[in-house]
């Protein structure tokens, strides 16, 4: 699916190391690769704090490559006028390889080196305070937990960055750069450059107070390795909104698609409104929505745009399957472009046997599962076979747990593993909703949305976004396009109302009205976006 292959590359650490080892295969020098890392940070570095000369800059080198790309800085730092000083945490003849080398030079051009703890005085700098702080402790190969003498050194740091500005090497020492967490403290820093490609988990917004601002700096990696050796993450950006279908002239309403949303039950019409709503300020032509006759006058609440299609007189999924319009109410389903089935449907056996008439429909119209209708598969009252791949499925945490029977708390622990086992269920594309979504499909890279967005916290949020992308689908995206800007539209949706809301305090349905200026943004930011590498 090229779609997902065309966004920005976030490589685990173990792929990240395949890219420098292919590098170096094919014949680019380590010396280079890493001088090329230090010459990016010191550009970045300068962007951040403006002129270096006469700046008293503190960097603490660790045993890896990480700290040889701080041995390396600091020779740059010093060519341009300012007081480096190193603190390594090893004896210098510890040092191997390529991060000797580094050592070796700077030493020859006179950066001082110092252990970090000095024998004679147990003091690590010579002057009270610097003005710039270089975390080069741990790259990303660590995992697992600090161990003390690391630990010490990065409450050090954090102490000393009260009054100071911290600089991070490709990850902050102590986060994970796989689950964005602190293991269990990290390096907070102001600014963090990664090297090449971001990793997944620096770009989630847990990982924000310890990242600060990330920058992403290539250094030379061949493009063609990363395409030899694809990432299993790549980063959501607006590059997607260049593969929009077009408006053609003479285009009219029935180009534009017909949804047809399935849901609403007694006390939770407003979840089939709100998918309603949203499919129509999301652009699509028609949207119907069958429901139980005595609810529709509450879902279309006055706004007449909103068709329904009323199953029987009552109020109750019983008193529609009993009806007797089950085959129209079919064979208008059919001919839709799009079904969006579960909100506020309930989660009655009626329910499912309406879910069920509809997946078996003979070349019926992809769908997009939500709320209860995620529920009734989950729990087996629907067959999740039944599905196809080019059907959606938006599960929040707790609905997610449901389907692997595990507790919301579990699937928030780690997302990442969480969207590898929903793939594994079914082939379907999976988005694993909240802060940082996640899109997943079995076989293809998971796409990061990296954002927190308080605004999409509240009740209905997610009924807007199943109604975005079955609106989008109807237009004649792609499923997974369909996906990916649908989850945009509705995260910038969520950001444009937090100038008219900034202690939150809208409505799912103030949401729904700002996708279309949402969209427009997008369009926008999409015409400039550069699609190999972008900065978050």
């Amino acid at each position: 699916m090229q779609l997902f292959s065309s966004f920005p590359p976030l490589p685990t650490p173990t792929e990240m190391s395949r890219w420098d080892e292919s590098a170096v295969a094919l014949g680019l020098p380590e010396m280079m690769l890493m001088e090329n890392a230090s010459r990016e940070a010191l550009h970045v570095l300068e962007n951040c704090v403006g002129p270096l000369c006469g700046k008293r800059i503190l960097l603490y080198m660790g045993a890896g490559k990480n700290g040889g790309d701080a041995a390396c800085l600091a020779r740059r730092l010093k060519d341009q006028g300012a007081q480096p000083l190193v603190l390594h945490t090893r004896p210098l003849g510890f040092y191997k390889g390529v991060t000797a080398r580094h050592l070796r030079l700077a030493r020859i051009c006179g950066v001082p080196f110092l252990p970090v703890l000095a024998p004679e005085n147990r003091r690590p700098v010579p002057w009270r305070q610097p003005d710039i702080i270089i975390d080069g402790l741990l790259g990303t190969g660590f995992a697992g937990q600090l161990k003390d003498e690391m630990r010490v050194l990065v409450d050090r740091m954090n102490v000393l960055g009260e009054h100071s500005f911290v600089f991070a090497l490709d990850v902050p020492s102590g986060l994970d750069s796989l689950s964005g967490l602190p293991r269990p403290v990290a390096v907070r820093a102001n600014a963090t450059v990664c090297f090449e490609a971001a990793k997944p988990g620096l770009v989630l917004p847990e990982a924000a107070p310890y990242t600060g601002r990330l920058y992403i700096r290539r250094i030379g990696i061949p493009v063609d390795i990363a395409h030899a050796h694809p990432p299993s993450y790549r980063l959501l950006d607006a590059s997607c909104a260049r593969v929009l279908p077009r408006v053609e002239p003479g285009a009219h309403k029935g180009s534009f698609g017909h949804v047809f949303v399935l849901g609403g039950s007694e006390g939770l019409t407003g979840a089939a409104h709100l998918a309603a709503l949203a499919a129509l300020r999301t652009g699509c032509g028609l949207v119907s929505v069958a429901a139980p006759g005595g609810l529709c006058a509450e879902i279309k609440a006055a706004v007449p745009e909103i068709m329904s299609f009323p199953l029987g007189r009552g109020n109750s999924w019983q008193d529609a399957v009993g009806s007797g319009g089950m085959d129209d109410m079919l064979s208008l389903a059919a001919k839709a472009s799009v079904l969006i089935a579960g909100p506020g449907m309930g989660r009655s056996p009626e329910a499912g046997e309406l879910l069920s008439a509809l997946l078996r429909l003979p070349r019926r119209p992809p769908l997009v599962l939500d709320a209860d209708a995620l529920m009734l598969l989950a729990k087996g009252l629907v067959p999740l076979e039944s599905l196809s791949a080019g059907d959606v499925l938006t599960p929040h945490p707790g609905e997610a747990g449901s389907f692997l029977g595990v507790s919301a708390r579990r699937v928030q622990e780690d997302r990442f593993a969480v969207m590898r086992d929903l793939c594994a269920l079914h082939p379907a594309l999976w988005i694993l909703k909240g802060s940082g979504s996640l899109i997943g499909q079995k076989g293809h890279p998971v796409l990061i949305a990296p954002h927190h967005v308080p605004c999409l916290a509240v009740g209905g949020s997610g009924d807007v976004l199943a109604g975005c992308i079955g609106s989008l689908r109807a237009q004649g995206c792609t499923t997974p396009l369909a996906a990916a800007f649908g989850v945009l539209m509705h995260i910038h949706a969520g950001k444009l109302l937090e100038d008219a809301f900034p202690g939150r305090g809208n409505t799912a349905s103030e949401i729904a009205h700002m996708l279309p200026k949402a969209k427009t943004v997008l369009i926008e930011q999409g015409s400039h976006a550069c699609i190999s590498h972008p900065q978050p």
